[in-house]
């Protein structure tokens, strides 16, 4: 399984020609290269190039030229694209012959897969679900754990577990997430309705109604529990239950009620709603012994 940990962004990974690993090497291996060579990254993360952003971008480098170079791999005598495909695109909207470029020794395509991730994540370049499409194919492609992605992108295990869950939702709710009709917060909220059905009800509501995040959490809390049970909830959970429910919802992601006994006792409820979510809940649990 992959563990490797590519360091602190981008500029950690640049390699020279040279055996020198000074600053001034790493800058002095930009190169001016044909774009005609240059084929695109077919692991590129990003996937939505809106084309007023890109006629924006193509303005400005035709006035001030590529400021920040783009990085690329050397492939047969051709170059790869590694990140800075809206930079590519842009350049070649308006004829330009060359471009300049990191040109990066990369061994292998997870090695490519992971700067482009980076890279894309240091610019905030990608919309939640290309950033939870990109965490999957290292997963499920390269073999990497979610504490191998963590340290790789330099977030925390569980903010790539919630990235992860974000794949549970219906293909329409996941398409309207990377347009930005709805938010992160709206996509959590959603999850918590549990079945497709509630889930899609509750999207179409958001959208219809301009939910708030913490409205459409309410909303999604009453689609699964029955008022008798949500009245009785109200009435015997104390304000650090609820408190101690709400952090464990955080550290597993997904629905988890607190029912006590008595002062001594009580049970825990875990919910999942696929048997990916079942593993992904006991390796979070797992991971707590390591």
């Amino acid at each position: 399984m992959a563990t490797k940990r590519l360091g602190k962004g981008l500029e950690a990974l640049i390699r020279s020609n040279s055996t020198q690993t000074t600053e001034t090497s790493k800058l002095s291996n930009v190169s001016n290269i044909l774009i005609s060579k240059i084929k695109t990254n077919p692991l590129q993360p990003r996937k939505e190039f809106k084309k007023d952003s890109l006629e924006d971008l193509a303005s400005s480098i035709k006035e001030n030229g590529v400021i920040s170079p783009i990085t690329v791999r050397e492939d047969g005598g051709d170059y790869t694209l590694i990140a800075g495909e809206r930079r590519l695109r842009a350049s070649r909207s308006i004829k330009l012959k060359e471009i300049p470029a990191y040109v990066m020794e990369v061994k292998n395509n997870s090695d490519m897969m992971q700067l482009a991730l980076i890279e894309n994540i240091q610019r905030e370049n990608l919309n939640p679900m290309e950033e939870s499409e990109a965490y999957a194919i290292l997963q499920d492609k390269f073999n990497f754990s979610q504490n191998a992605i963590a340290k790789s992108v330099g977030k925390s295990r569980s903010s790539i577990t919630n990235s992860l869950r974000l794949l549970q939702l219906p293909q329409e709710i996941r398409k309207s997430l990377k347009q930005n009709k709805i938010s992160p917060g709206h996509a959590r909220a959603i999850l918590a309705a549990g079945s497709k059905k509630a889930m899609l009800r509750l999207w179409k509501r958001i959208l219809k109604d301009g939910l708030s995040v913490r409205s459409a959490e309410i909303f999604s809390k009453k689609t699964n529990t029955t008022k008798g049970k949500k009245s009785a909830n109200k009435k015997t959970k104390s304000k650090s239950l609820l408190s101690l429910e709400n952090e464990l919802i955080s550290i597993l992601g997904t629905r988890v009620q607190l029912n006590t006994k008595n002062e001594k006792s009580g049970s825990i409820s875990i919910e999942y709603f696929t048997n990916e979510d079942l593993d992904r809940i006991l390796d979070l649990i797992r991971s707590i012994n390591n």
